[in-house]
């Protein structure tokens, strides 16, 4: 398994509304706003279109507790074209990283249809490990993925604390580039995600803002893959 360096730390919690409300706004006042949200809500949308292999290996690895995995996906922002990404998340052990690589829509379209023809030739060492995922284990598109993030950025080791809002899945559609798709969510309630990942170790002064707001959550092993998955019927 070829594993993309450096490898970081990440935890993730769900939290309730009051925790997020007191949280954030702390977080506002001593991190730096992730560039990419809006300038009044610091918030951008994101869609993944994930894939698995014909034995949901994926799936089944997350859900078996297989410490070394990967999970490949196709994701936008904000319903747009113009920025698409290939990537793939390596958890090892406790540790997660990800490689990720601009790609131009036609490609996107291309593999979206299950079609890995070129990428043998391809320099990339990401698009060469998804040709022969593709080929041999016929990795394809399964469950599209939507929510709307909040991000604060430290230097600092380089924490990112990541709150995930809505969570949506696109009830087996393929259709990564249809801003009109419709959506529903996993959760019976609106459960918000928050997610801290960082290189070493978290800096105490934000390790204190983490105890302080957000006292009753624990560090669990969340996936929205798995979520929209076992929401559309996956056992």
């Amino acid at each position: 398994m070829p594993i993309a360096v450096p490898l970081r730390h990440e935890l993730k919690y769900f939290i309730t509304p009051a925790e997020y409300y007191l949280l954030s706004r702390a977080l506002d006042r001593v991190l730096e706003r992730d560039p990419n949200g809006d300038p009044e809500r610091n918030e951008y949308h994101i869609r993944s279109l994930y894939f698995d292999t014909i034995n949901n290996t994926a799936m089944l690895d997350k859900l078996n507790g297989v410490k070394d995995r990967d999970k490949y996906r196709i994701r936008i922002y904000n319903f747009s074209d113009r920025f698409i990404r290939m990537e793939c998340k390596t958890k090892v052990g406790n540790l997660i990283s990800k490689r990720s690589l601009a790609i131009p829509k036609l490609l996107a379209e291309q593999l979206i249809a299950g079609d890995p023809t070129g990428l043998e030739r391809t320099r990339s060492g990401l698009l060469h490990d998804l040709f022969r995922e593709m080929t041999l284990e016929r990795l394809r598109p399964v469950v599209i993925v939507d929510y709307v993030r909040e991000a604060y950025l430290s230097p600092v080791e380089e924490v990112r604390i990541t709150f995930d809002k809505q969570l949506r899945t696109g009830l087996n559609s393929q259709d990564l580039f249809n801003p009109y798709l419709p959506t529903i969510s996993p959760f019976d309630h609106d459960e918000m995600i928050m997610e801290v990942k960082y290189n070493r170790m978290l800096p105490p002064y934000i390790r204190d803002l983490l105890c302080t707001y957000v006292r009753s959550a624990q560090n669990s092993a969340i996936s929205k893959y798995c979520w929209c998955r076992r929401f559309e019927g996956f056992e």
